[in-house]
């Protein structure tokens, strides 16, 4: 049997995630925030274009059709494409953010080696991801095989993101940390602290 992307069969499945769940949708942007630099912007792997839009970047690529007609919907200047071969020159961007991408590439180390090519010198790589390490990146783990989205998907830690970024010869600048509870039972934006392993979602920024 073939394999079908989930993303293409339930993409507003997917994108109502974020409805249900803004809390923890405006965390994870504030978490974001709190590393960018001014300048040009690509989210490589946008989905729906929840973060594209909230961020405002220039660009965004997607790979599943369905998720990026609901993100061209939103406005989003999207192109359909996978982020190991990127149509733009080297240096074109001063943020690149790949977030909840890694879970779901083959080989990180291509994506992040892509990334880096069109990155500025004096860029930024941020990286969004489900912290394995954490509490609840452990239950995640547990309960992956029951989601129709993350039962392919490996989880990485902080730790492993940050190995792969030091072996594309990158700097890494910090992290943080948010969402301490399960997400649907915030009422409010989590707090965000720095470094990794106690919160959900983890924010790595690297600089070329």
């Amino acid at each position: 049997m073939d394999y079908v992307n989930p993303f293409d069969l339930w993409a507003e499945e997917y994108d109502r995630w974020y409805d249900e769940n803004e809390w923890a949708f405006l965390s994870e942007v504030e978490a974001i925030k709190q590393f960018l630099k001014s300048g040009r912007c690509i989210e490589i792997g946008a989905g729906t274009g929840r973060f594209s839009l909230a961020l405002d970047v220039d660009y965004a690529v997607e790979p599943s059709e369905a998720m990026a007609k609901i993100a061209k919907k939103r406005g989003v200047n999207v192109i359909v494409g996978r982020g190991e071969c990127l149509p733009f020159e080297d240096e074109s961007f001063d943020n690149v953010l790949l977030i909840f991408v890694l879970c779901f590439v083959e080989d990180p180390l291509s994506l992040i080696k892509e990334s880096y090519r069109v990155l500025k010198t004096g860029g930024r790589l941020i990286i969004g991801i489900i912290d394995k390490n954490s509490p609840l990146g452990r239950e995640y783990e547990q309960k992956k095989v029951s989601s129709k989205f993350y039962r392919h998907a490996r989880f990485y830690s902080a730790e492993e993101v940050i190995s792969i970024l030091r072996k594309c010869g990158m700097k890494i600048i910090g992290t943080r940390q948010t969402i301490f509870c399960s997400p649907n039972k915030l009422r409010g934006v989590d707090r965000i602290e720095d470094g990794h392993g106690r919160g959900l979602f983890a924010v790595i920024c690297a600089e070329k």
